[in-house]
This record gives C-alpha cells, sequence and structure tokens, in this order.
C-alpha cells in the first residue's frame, strides 16, 4: 500500500512536469515574457469567513485589473502542499510610465560625461579589499530626469521591458496594491492590500527574487543579482571587502542601500576609536605594577593593617583592606590617566563621525539621484490609513484640494493617551530598576557573610569581592528584564503609533522612531547611570548610615572606586545585548526556513516555483530596517556615553558590527522575501538622535570621570596634600579613609561580634576623626576635592564642546565636488530639456501647427540662453 502511494505521487509529479515544459523556478508569466512584478497569496479554507473573503478578492482583483494590471493565478493543485493559491501580478508599459509619472521616478536621458574623481594614491593598498567593478557599479551613471509620459522620446528607452528596474517595478505595483479598493463594509470604503492581509483574505504579498542565492538563473534574460549580492557581499568569509553599495541599492531600493551605507561608515569609524581604546588599555595593563595605590592596598604593612568597618549592618564583619588588593589592581586597568584623554578623544571622535557621515551621505544623495527627494516626498499622497480613518476633509491651502484631516480634538486625545501610555512604560522601567537596587541592597549582605564564612571561595574572595558578585548578579538580572520589557513595549508602542494616525509614511516613521528610543534610552542605560552617578554618593558614613525605604542600607562603592562596577554592569548589557540580537537576528530566520530550504534543495526546480521558494521564506515588513537602526543607536550610546569607563567597548562594538554587516546581508539574502523598495534620501530622524546623544556624551564622561573615578581626588592628594616629594602618591589610600570609633556605633550597626577587639575601623570619605572638635564632618579636603571636580567638569566640557563646533564648523556638510556636480547636473540637465522642446516646436513649425507661433520659439529659445547665463 506504501509503494502504491509512492507510485501515485510519482505519477501526479511527473504529470506535473509533462504539462508545463517550461521550469517553474522563473520570474516569468508562462508565456516567458512578462514579468512576475509582485505575488498575492491565499489559502482557500471553507469556514464562515470564506464567502466574505472571496467577494473580497474578486473585487479587489477586478479592480487591479482596471487599474491596468495584468493577473495570472496559479491554482491550489500546482503548489507544493496543494493548500494555496498564487496570484502573479504584471505591471505593462502602460501602467509603469503612468505611475512613474506619479511617483517622480528619474530616468536616464543621458550618460554622465563629468569626469570621474582623480584617482586615490592608496588604491593599490585597498586592492585586496576591493570589489570587481561590475560588482561595484553595475550600471553606468547617468544625468536622469523625472519621468513624464509626453517626452518618452528623451529618455534613454533601449528595451521597454527592461528599462524599469525590477525595484522600480515592484515600488509601483506596491504603490497600486496599497490603494486599491475592495468594497464598501459598514458604510466605510475598503482599500489597500495591507487590510486584506490583516483580516486573512490573502496571506502573503511580495515581489520576487530574481533567482535561488546558491546558483545563477538558468534564464539568460534573468541578471541573477541575489547570487552576485550572496557571493560577494552575504558570506563571512568576505568580511574584509567593501560592500557593493550601488548593488545593494539597485536590488533592494534606495532605503535599505543608505541604511548598509551608513553601517559600514560606522564600522570604518569604529577602526579608529577602536585602536586607541586599545592603547588607553594597554597602557593601564603595563602601568598596573606601578600604580602606588594598589601597591598599598596589596602590601600586608599598610593595606593589611587597615581594618575597613562593615558592610552591612549587624551581619557583616571588619575585614582588612587588603583582601581587595586583586580588584583594586584590576580597577587600575579602567581608572588611570588615560581615561581622561581617551573620554576627551571620543568626544571629538563623535563629531568627526557625524560630520564626515554628512558628507558621504551627500555623495551618495546625488549618485543615486536623491538631491530633490524632499520635496518629492510632499507631493506624494498620504498614508492609506490616514486616508481610510480619517473622514472629515478641508481644502489644501498649496494645492487647493479637497483632502481628508484629523480634528484637532481628536488629535489632542490620541495624543494625551499616547502620552500616558508611555509615561506609565517608562515609570515601569524605573520602578523595575529599583526593585534591582533593592535586589542589591538585599543580597548584598547575604554575599559578604557567605563569602567571609565559605572556605571553599578563599582562592578568589580577592578578586571576588560582594561588592563585584552583587554587581555581576544585579546586571543579569537587568538584562533579563531589560529583555522582557523590550519584547512588550515594542507591540504598545506600534499600537499607540498606529492610534495616533500619523499623516505621511515618514511621520509615522519617526513617532515610533522616538518613542521606542525614548523606551530603550531609559530602559538600557537607566542601570548604568545609577552606577555612575548614585551607587555609593549618598551612603552616610559609620553610625548615620542612609536607608531606602527606611530598610536597606544604601551600597556603597568598593574600596578601589565604582568605576570597575560601572564596567562590569556596560559590559554584560552591551555584551549580551549583541549576543542575543545576532542570535535572534541569525539562528531564528535559519531554523524557521530550515524545512523550506531542505524542499529548495532537494526537489526538481520543475515542481518547487520560484513564488513558492519565496513564500517559504520569513517577512521582513516595514519596521525590519527600524530594528536595525535602533540596534545600531543603542550599541552608539554604550560606546560614547560611558567609553570613559570601558576603552575596549569601541572595539567590542567594531567586532560586533562586521559580524552584524554578514549576518544582516546574510539574512536579508537568503532567509527573507525581498522587500518592496522605499526610497530615503538619509538616515531620517536617527540623525538628530545620533547628534543629541553625541552632546550628552560630552556632559556623562565628564561626570564619570570627575564622580566615578579617582582621578580628581589623586590629582588632589598629588598637587595639594602629598608629603612624600620623592613618591607624591604614597600615603593616599591612607588618606582617602576616615576614622570611626567603634564605640559610636548604634545597635542597629554594630557587628554581632568584634573576636579581635578593634578599637577604630576605616571607611571610604573625606571626615574628621572622632578626636577632633568637628567630629565625623566633612574636612576642607572634601570640599577642595568637590571644587576641583566641578572645576573640571566646567573645563573638560567648555574644551570639548568648543573643539567639537569648531571642527564641525570646518568641515562642510556637502563636498565641493560634489556641489560642482550637482550644479553640472542640473545646467546640463536643463538644457537638454529645454533643447528638446526647442526640436519639438521646430517639428510643430514645419509641420504647419499654427498653435506653435513664432513668439513661442523665440520664447523658448530665449529660456534656453537664460539658462545658459545662469
Amino acid at each position: 500500500q506504501q509503494s502504491g502511494r509512492k507510485y501515485n505521487l510519482f505519477l501526479k509529479r511527473r504529470l506535473r512536469i509533462d504539462k508545463r515544459h517550461q521550469s517553474k523556478d522563473s520570474i516569468f508569466f508562462r508565456d516567458g515574457v512578462r514579468r512576475i512584478d509582485f505575488v498575492l497569496s491565499y489559502v482557500d479554507d471553507l469556514n464562515k469567513e470564506w464567502e466574505k473573503k472571496l467577494e473580497r478578492r474578486k473585487e479587489f482583483e477586478s479592480n487591479l485589473q482596471k487599474a491596468g494590471l495584468e493577473l495570472e493565478t496559479e491554482d491550489k493543485k500546482e503548489s507544493e502542499d496543494g493548500k494555496i493559491f498564487f496570484v502573479k501580478i504584471h505591471a505593462p508599459w502602460e501602467v509603469l510610465i503612468t505611475y512613474a509619472e506619479v511617483l517622480n521616478i528619474k530616468v536616464p536621458i543621458r550618460e554622465n560625461d563629468i569626469p570621474p574623481m582623480v584617482e586615490n594614491p592608496l588604491d593599490c593598498v585597498l586592492l585586496p579589499f576591493r570589489l570587481p567593478e561590475k560588482v561595484m557599479h553595475p550600471e553606468p551613471d547617468y544625468f536622469t530626469a523625472p519621468f513624464s509620459k509626453d517626452r518618452q522620446e528623451l529618455y534613454l528607452i533601449n528595451d521597454e521591458s527592461t528599462f524599469f528596474s525590477p525595484s522600480m517595478r515592484n515600488r509601483i505595483v506596491n504603490y497600486i496594491l496599497t490603494r486599491c479598493p475592495y468594497g464598501t463594509e459598514e458604510g466605510k470604503k475598503k482599500f489597500g492590500i495591507k487590510r486584506l492581509l490583516n483580516n486573512g483574505t490573502y496571506t502573503a504579498a511580495y515581489p520576487l527574487h530574481d533567482c535561488q542565492y546558491w546558483k545563477k538563473a538558468s534564464d539568460p534574460n534573468c541578471d541573477s543579482e541575489r547570487y552576485t549580492l550572496y557571493m560577494e557581499w552575504a558570506r563571512f568569509l568576505r568580511f574584509y571587502k567593501e560592500q557593493p553599495l550601488d548593488l545593494i541599492r539597485k536590488y533592494y531600493g534606495e532605503k535599505i542601500g543608505i541604511y548598509f551605507a551608513w553601517l559600514g561608515f560606522y564600522t570604518e569609524m569604529l577602526f579608529l576609536a577602536a585602536v586607541v581604546g586599545l592603547i588607553c588599555f594597554l597602557y593601564g595593563l603595563f602601568t598596573m605594577d606601578e600604580n602606588m595605590s594598589s601597591k598599598e592596598i596589596c602590601d600586608p604593612s599598610i593595606g593589611g593593617e587597615i581594618i575597613m568597618c562593615p558592610l552591612c549592618d549587624r551581619d557583616c564583619e571588619y575585614w582588612r583592606l587588603n583582601t581587595t588588593c586583586e580588584s583594586s589592581q584590576y580597577s587600575h586597568l579602567f581608572d588611570n590617566v588615560a581615561t581622561l584623554f581617551f573620554a576627551i578623544f571620543m568626544g571629538i571622535w563623535v563629531t568627526l563621525f557625524l560630520e564626515f557621515w554628512k558628507r558621504r551621505q551627500a555623495r551618495l544623495k546625488y549618485e543615486w539621484d536623491l538631491v530633490d527627494f524632499e520635496e518629492e516626498q510632499q507631493q506624494l499622497q498620504l498614508r492609506p490609513e490616514y486616508e481610510a480613518k480619517c473622514t472629515q476633509k478641508k481644502r489644501n491651502p498649496v494645492t487647493q484640494e479637497m483632502e481628508p484631516y484629523l480634528p484637532l480634538t481628536s488629535q489632542a486625545v490620541r495624543f494625551c493617551i499616547s502620552g500616558a501610555t508611555v509615561l506609565f512604560w517608562v515609570s515601569l522601567i524605573i520602578a523595575s530598576m529599583i526593585a534591582v537596587i533593592v535586589y542589591r541592597l538585599a543580597v548584598y549582605a547575604a554575599f559578604a557573610s557567605l563569602m567571609e564564612n565559605t572556605q571553599t571561595l578563599q582562592p578568589i574572595s580577592g578578586l571576588l569581592t560582594p561588592q563585584l558578585a552583587t554587581s555581576v548578579t544585579a546586571s543579569c538580572l537587568n538584562f533579563v528584564i531589560i529583555m522582557i520589557l523590550n519584547f512588550f513595549y515594542e507591540r504598545i508602542a506600534i499600537w499607540i503609533t498606529d492610534m495616533e494616525i500619523p499623516r505621511t509614511h515618514m511621520e509615522y516613521e519617526n513617532r515610533l522612531t522616538m518613542k521606542m528610543f525614548l523606551f530603550q534610552f531609559v530602559n538600557y542605560y537607566s542601570s548604568c547611570f545609577y552606577v555612575a552617578f548614585f551607587k555609593g554618593k549618598f551612603v552616610g558614613y559609620p553610625g548615620a548610615y542612609t536607608y531606602m525605604f527606611n530598610r536597606w542600607r544604601n551600597e556603597e562603592c568598593d574600596p578601589a572606586g565604582c568605576l570597575i562596577e560601572l564596567t562590569t554592569q556596560l559590559t554584560i548589557v552591551m555584551a549580551g545585548k549583541q549576543i542575543w540580537g545576532n542570535i535572534q537576528e541569525a539562528i531564528v530566520p535559519w531554523i524557521c526556513n530550515w524545512w523550506g530550504r531542505r524542499k529548495a534543495r532537494n526537489n526538481p526546480e520543475n515542481l518547487y516555483s520560484r513564488w513558492e521558494q519565496d513564500h517559504d521564506l520569513q517577512t521582513f515588513g516595514a519596521l525590519g530596517l527600524f530594528y536595525e537602526y535602533l540596534e545600531m543607536v543603542i550599541q552608539f550610546g554604550f560606546i560614547t556615553l560611558f567609553v570613559a569607563s570601558f576603552p575596549l567597548a569601541p572595539l567590542l562594538a567594531l567586532m560586533n558590527n562586521i559580524l552584524e554587516i554578514r549576518v544582516d546581508s546574510w539574512k536579508l539574502t537568503t532567509q527573507y522575501r525581498r522587500p518592496v523598495a522605499a526610497k530615503a534620501h538619509s538616515i531620517g530622524v536617527w540623525q538628530e538622535i545620533l547628534n543629541g546623544m553625541a552632546i550628552l556624551s560630552v556632559v556623562t564622561n565628564a561626570f564619570i570621570v570627575a564622580f566615578t573615578s579617582d582621578m580628581i581626588p589623586r590629582l588632589v592628594y598629588y598637587y595639594a596634600y602629598s608629603e612624600n616629594e620623592d613618591s607624591p602618591m604614597s600615603g593616599y589610600i591612607n588618606n582617602s579613609l576616615s576614622v570611626f570609633l567603634i564605640s559610636d556605633f548604634p545597635e542597629r550597626n554594630e557587628p554581632k561580634e568584634n573576636p579581635e577587639n578593634f578599637v577604630i575601623c576605616r571607611y571610604r570619605d573625606y571626615r574628621y576623626p572622632p578626636d577632633h572638635e568637628k567630629r565625623y564632618f566633612h574636612t576642607m579636603q572634601f570640599w577642595h576635592i568637590l571644587a576641583a571636580k566641578l572645576a573640571f567638569i566646567i573645563i573638560m566640557e567648555h574644551v570639548v564642546f568648543i573643539v567639537k563646533f569648531f571642527v564641525a564648523w570646518m568641515i562642510p556638510d556637502v563636498p565641493a565636488d560634489v556641489k560642482a556636480k550637482i550644479k553640472r547636473e542640473k545646467y546640463l540637465t536643463q538644457k537638454i530639456l529645454h533643447e528638446y522642446e526647442l526640436e519639438k516646436l521646430k517639428e510643430r513649425l514645419c509641420q504647419g501647427d499654427k498653435r506653435a507661433t513664432e513668439k513661442e520659439f523665440i520664447a523658448t529659445e530665449g529660456r534656453m540662453e537664460l539658462s545658459r547665463a545662469m
């Protein structure tokens, strides 16, 4: 019986192969001529909604045909699983030229005759990093002009079937699909493929990849650009090669192209920051043995004789300072003079990065015909969702046409609900951070007691102090909470942005970006801000400690300082996010597509069609690129806002980004359906966010150096309080610790045991000793250090800001050669258009057209002369 079933299946497949000699792994209709520009799929499920869905599909497909599109349906019997219908869509020439004019698409009018840039003398050195010229520049450079149906003779139309690239074609078809009506429901006119996907009428809508990624298409008319991208760009072994940005733009559109251009440029700039950061780290490593502070802490006659006050109430014991020997040595890796240099360097680096990116972006805008894109964007129609939900209309003062609008009262109510929701979730993050702080305070005593009484922990007790153990576990717990809150808030942010009904796509993306970034900023950075600026700052002193909620005693910094704890926090959150992000981006889609890819490799291409292969892939989604930007901008915050505490952060980011570029390119080329091409002239609102973070980073790093590191107290001691000319830093540890009389402990704080009958203990602060008339009040040295810290912040901020703004002023946003090329192209384009109009006018005069008067001819010639003069 089983062999009979196998035989029947074989016959069925044999019949399907014989039925159509043309391979189904094709991007053309059955006639082999008309290109498939888009595919819709649906399942004919016989449930209670079946008739309604059928009616919607009939109406929708009928209206698509009325709009000029051509459809071809693949019956479910032809599909691999026998359940899915596929509707293939082709846009004929008449539809393409009509909507190319509507969308203001620029097309070639003449090959560019502007000489290329002078060759770089370093090109021979950079040759191993280059890609073949055909991959880097798949098309010649042209002068372009917006398409017009009345001027078709003007454009370089060699072949109507290839004049518009596949990405342009799918953009035009998507424009029609998002606005095509499918009937009236509940008294409202319904339209757009997005609604039909949401209500299950269709299961998917996507343009096709041009071939399988691991081999070229058998059809000679197919460029096999997906295969080229995979071989030259999406494989990790090509990590050292430049990116084929022009080919990415041609295949995926400008919006995805500009993201990879920005990511590549950011990674290149990180190389300089990583090298300088590594040098600063090595300086700390090589000078570790020369650090007088850790020498004194580790010295049994100095650190071994200093008895420190208990780190928690009642349960904790007195301890000797030299037990923190190893942690004080490791703290010097990041808390040294190089930290100050690196903080100032990164303040300037971030300015150079942003200014040079503006120049790179300006060059791309010229090369990719995006110079006038802002004006084009304003001319595009409103979001379909806005048009559908806004029933009221008013006259546009510019176009004098009636268009939908959202009343001011409705906007105010929606913004209030949106603001309250965002505020609630931000409050939730702050509440979770307080919960983590309470955890730190609650378990700290347990760690301190455990490490003092457990013999098995003795070998690592010097390195793993109670402060560090608490910091590591709290950082891990905080990271888990961050991931959970992110999961829920992403869905909430999309919901409230949809509720606001933004007018245009750009407005929608900008609002969602600001909501998501605000949340992520608080979510990821709040714990780092706590450790950097609050931990150990409001402790009080023995006998008068401060308490959270009058129950948990506030945390103290490690005797070596809080900077090492900030480094730990930053490393765990940053590295954890990057590792988790790469797992999500690479492994999850791969697992989801494993079965589909297995079918594609094992079945004959005659049976496994191109549209089915792409249907089995994951959907990139309208917000796919948004999450990529968000991930990188959060990383940018880590390497700028807190970089003074961790000079290796840029190196970690560099290694992650080298992997990120290849992971993103691999998943986009192999694991996802082809996204609909979209235009973008810049990275959008992310540029403003990066500028804001660059300014904030100067302030945060100045405060970290002043208040979190021990640099300023050491400098004050070196210049004002040192008594040893031969070794100015000797005695610093003793100077930085105040004395407390144990008999002054209140019952709440006093340890249960004092087996060695200590009389005094020491604590980190600058206060008068118990035998002084101002006992336990701050000494003058405390105020000198505070004044020095504030002065340092003011000086560092002003110096870095002056250098930043001077550098920004010195570097023009648009390179001089690009400005000249833009002017030259505009002039030549106008000249070509005017000559074309003059020739048409001459033809009309020769044909005896009375409307083509001599005055019109003179006016046209005069306009050309004026254009030349300009």
